[in-house]
């Protein structure tokens, strides 16, 4: 075991081991290290700890110093710097018409050397343009041909997905893509749907190979004949996300049905295992509407109908419910009956309907010629206190309550000429 810390340097995405020495370095600190580059600032992502001698380089350079004010002072300087010095290079590159795209700028710590990062088809010549260069900043100067997936890595964005690039956010290196994992992932060979930002094949392809490549191996083949519940068939698709297999079964009058099956339910003795299954279902089911056979949401509509049927005291016709006997409270007596009868009578309406022509109110006149209410009793039946129905004559005339026979109305009348005798508008 050796003690490493973990850095990253510009906000890249790899961490490199330094070795800490005597020094207290905590996470969150910067620390000036050594490098291929020169002296550079790292922030520390990872403090003091002890790692396997295997994943670390040998050998394991240490750390410098900790940072100090003047350190970031100095590394905010040269980040200004580094600004500036893009346009200048870029027109430099014009001026010598080489075919090369800038992509970055980078100063060391101590301003000593300064490098430029480019991408190019083929190879260029920049011999002049380094002269140039070296003669407008008076220092080192270094160009650096980097690939598209550098490129991306270095300047960063939003991939497909709507995440930052991986590269840019925790990819430490890249590894190989195959158009064989699109493949096996059953995705659209569309170079616009596979491709990240760089143009390459995007680096998640690789993510979910491993388990594609394990989940293939226990699912049967395409166009294999293999054994199902329901009898032999010819496997059609694989869906690895479901896990299932889509069989087609050629039944014995000719018609092809296709169906889908759990992979483990396919193979030999897939029958004797689906009815083993089967009945393990049933001896374990409780007695409760699943019991039954519905399904969760016919479960739920049977409990809600179930539910209304006991709150429901009686029926329609005013009989109690014989499920419901002793559970219905007591009628009280200034109540009138249910809806039941449309034959019984109300105590409290014994008024003539306002079309009836006995009614001295049809015409709707005042209040003032409206008689009393009689107290007119209510019959009662023989066996019980609810009131019994009223007979009504053959001949004569019954007042009828709530009657919605249409009537003619009386009270349209005429305004012409008035006549000697009173009352005008009727020729005598």
């Amino acid at each position: 075991m050796v003690k490493v810390i973990g850095v990253k340097f510009r906000n890249s995405g790899r961490v490199y081991y330094f070795d800490p020495g005597d020094l207290d370095i905590r996470v969150g600190q910067g620390v000036v290290v050594e490098t291929a580059r020169g002296v550079e600032y790292a922030d520390v992502t990872m403090g003091v700890t002890e790692v396997a001698e295997d994943k670390v380089f040998s050998p394991l350079k240490p750390v410098d110093r900790i940072a100090t004010e003047e350190d970031l002072r100095m590394r905010q300087y040269y980040w200004d710097k580094e600004k500036e010095a893009f346009p200048i290079c870029e027109q430099k590159i014009q001026d010598h018409g080489l075919d090369m795209k800038l992509v970055n700028v980078e100063y060391n710590l101590n301003g000593s050397k300064v490098v430029f990062y480019f991408t190019a088809d083929d190879r260029v010549d920049f011999r002049e343009l380094v002269k140039d260069l070296a003669y407008v900043f008076k220092t080192r100067i270094e160009l650096r041909q980097i690939g598209v997936r550098d490129e991306a890595k270095m300047l960063g964005g939003l991939g497909p997905c709507g995440r930052p690039v991986c590269c840019k956010q925790f990819l430490d290196d890249f590894r190989p893509v195959t158009i064989k994992m699109a493949k096996e992932q059953n995705l659209a060979l569309s170079p616009t749907k596979i491709s990240g930002l760089c143009g390459r094949l995007m680096c998640c392809l690789q993510y979910e190979e491993s388990c594609y490549e394990e989940m293939h191996k226990l699912m049967p083949k395409t166009g294999k004949e293999i054994e199902t519940p329901d009898g032999v068939g010819v496997v059609v698709e694989n869906n690895v996300i479901t896990e299932k297999t889509k069989v087609k079964l050629t039944a014995e009058d000719g018609t092809i049905d296709i169906k889908e099956y759990p992979y483990e339910d396919l193979g030999p003795g897939a029958r004797e295992r689906a009815e083993q299954r089967a009945a393990q279902a049933a001896a374990t089911a409780t007695d409760g509407p699943a019991s039954k056979g519905f399904t969760p949401l016919q479960t739920g509509s049977q409990l809600r109908s179930d539910r209304d049927r006991n709150r429901q005291s009686r029926r329609p016709g005013g009989e109690p419910d014989p499920q419901q006997k002793g559970k219905e409270t007591p009628a009280k007596a200034d109540k009138p009956q249910p809806k039941g009868d449309k034959a019984q009578l109300k105590p409290d309406k014994t008024q003539p309907s306002k079309g009836d022509r006995n009614n001295p109110n049809r015409g709707g006149k005042s209040n003032r010629d409206k008689q009393p209410k009689p107290d007119v009793p209510v019959p009662k039946s023989e066996t019980g206190d609810a009131p019994a129905p009223v007979a009504v004559p053959e001949s004569g005339t019954a007042t009828v309550p709530f009657s919605r026979k249409r009537r003619p109305n009386y009270r349209r009348r005429s305004f012409g000429p008035k006549t000697p005798g009173g009352t005008g508008g009727q020729k005598g």
